[in-house]
């Protein structure tokens, strides 16, 4: 017997169940980190067959990848309000590197490490490598309007720097001392690469 059509069509449908599987597998995730998320537990938490999780997602590996997509457009719209229309260029990077740190500082990052932890299908990296991809493109502008010339290593070592600040972060050192030093810190750097100061 198929599952009842609640909405008017059944691409509706779909879509409204695929929804409803990806936030039983959130809520998951977010309780009990990413190996809680199983097809048989996203199953129990929406209310439906195992099977027809199976309909939607190949196997839990492959929600996941979902997941991890979420999260990244997630963190990517919490970026893009942060920043919202400035235009200055310092301030800007002063703001993402702020929101960057604040996303650790409250935690939620670590939704992201514990679903890294789980290896996705390979027919999906490239699609999560291109939202990440996306996500560093957030600072690519004000970096240029810097005048940097090395786009790539610039973004490389502010990465480094969001990395570090957030190690510190996470062993429990004041996170607006970690924000305000790493703001300090990339800012300064990022201006030495600029060609403006050669």
């Amino acid at each position: 017997m198929s599952p009842k059509i609640d909405e008017p069509t059944i691409i509706e449908q779909r879509a409204m169940r695929q929804r409803q599987l990806i936030d039983a597998a959130m809520s998951l995730a977010l309780e009990g980190g990413a190996h809680s998320v199983t097809v048989a537990a996203v199953a129990k938490r929406a209310g439906i067959s195992r099977t027809l999780v199976y309909e939607y997602f190949a196997s839990s590996a492959d929600l996941i990848a979902d997941l991890v997509m979420e999260e990244l457009e997630y963190y990517c719209n919490r970026l893009a309000i942060a920043v919202g229309e400035v235009k200055d260029p310092v301030t800007y990077l002063e703001l993402w590197i702020a929101e960057a740190l604040t996303y650790v500082a409250d935690g939620r990052h670590m939704l992201v490490k514990s679903l890294n932890s789980v290896a996705t299908p390979e027919y999906r990296r490239a699609e999560i490598g291109l939202a990440h991809r996306k996500l560093m493109s957030t600072i690519i502008k004000p970096l240029e309007f810097m005048g940097v010339a090395d786009l790539q290593v610039a973004i490389s070592l502010l990465q480094s720097t969001i990395d570090n600040a957030s190690v510190r972060i996470d062993a429990g050192n004041d996170a607006a001392l970690e924000i305000q030093s790493a703001q300090k810190y990339a800012v300064a750097g990022l201006r030495a690469l600029s060609v403006m100061a050669q």
